[in-house]
């Protein structure tokens, strides 16, 4: 019982009443979806020319026919380069020249000559070393070194020169070595 329809006012068919109520309240929803308002709240409307903006288009197609002539210019002279083969003038007749040139030229001969007059003045000096005498002290000092040393260093100088190559040793075998070091070697294992 507490399922069926309970109309507000008392009538002869529930069933009735609850379908006539039902499309009462559809066709009051309609009516409230539908409903405009009273107060106008759309702002107004913004005047054509902001935004079709004539004068944009206008440079725009201006710059796009520039760019067409342009396009027709270019495409005529590369038409024009592939029917005469690409004969071209490519030679330029002027000389490079610069301003300063001649002050450069002038300070490059003022450091030649300058340089030629020290390396002349370095020519004709006479050198302060005496080769001579160095070459006497030496001798003296080769001559005091000999008599010092214990064994004279003509005989070492001589022994340097006679050295053999030193070859590695084969298994089962000795060393085979002509050096005057592994000479001196055995010499002090011997003394030892």
């Amino acid at each position: 019982m507490h399922r069926s329809y309970q109309p507000f006012k008392p009538v002869t068919n529930r069933y009735l009443q609850q379908r006539w109520d039902h499309n009462d309240y559809d066709n009051h929803c309609c009516k409230v979806r539908s409903a405009l308002p009273t107060v106008d709240t759309t702002g107004s409307r913004t005047p054509a020319h902001i935004t079709v903006k004539l004068k944009k288009l206008q440079l725009q197609e201006e710059r796009l026919s520039v760019i067409d002539r342009d396009n027709h210019l270019l495409a005529s002279k590369l038409s024009n380069i592939v029917c005469s083969k690409g004969l071209v003038d490519h030679q330029n007749q002027y000389q490079t020249r610069s301003l300063n040139a001649p002050k450069r030229s002038q300070e490059l001969l003022s450091i030649t000559r300058q340089n030629q007059a020290i390396y002349q003045r370095i020519l004709a000096r006479q050198s302060e070393y005496r080769r001579g005498l160095w070459l006497d002290d030496w001798e003296k000092t080769q001559h005091h070194l000999n008599s010092i040393s214990r064994y004279p260093r003509g005989l070492t100088d001589k022994r340097r020169f006679q050295r053999k190559v030193m070859f590695a040793p084969e298994e089962g075998s000795e060393r085979f070595s002509s050096s005057s070091s592994d000479r001196r070697d055995q010499h002090r294992d011997l003394k030892h």
